[in-house]
């Protein structure tokens, strides 16, 4: 007979069961995808770009190409 496991071993062993065959990237990836997440990412991506001037980017890109 199978012993009964706690909610705690079954995500424990799915979580194993996901970095033996995924790896640990693809496991975190799969379990991404059932993450709603939280916010609006459209209007809050648009007030963060637009902080930026064209001129802000460009100076920033060729600091980092140095």
């Amino acid at each position: 007979m199978e012993k009964m496991m706690t909610a705690n071993e079954i995500r424990s062993a799915g979580i194993e069961a996901l970095v033996k065959s995924l790896g640990p990237t693809g496991m975190v990836r799969f379990l991404q995808q059932f993450d709603k997440g939280s916010g609006d990412y459209t209007r809050e991506r648009s007030e963060w770009l637009n902080q930026f001037t064209l001129e802000d980017i460009e100076r920033v890109i060729k600091q980092r190409r140095k």
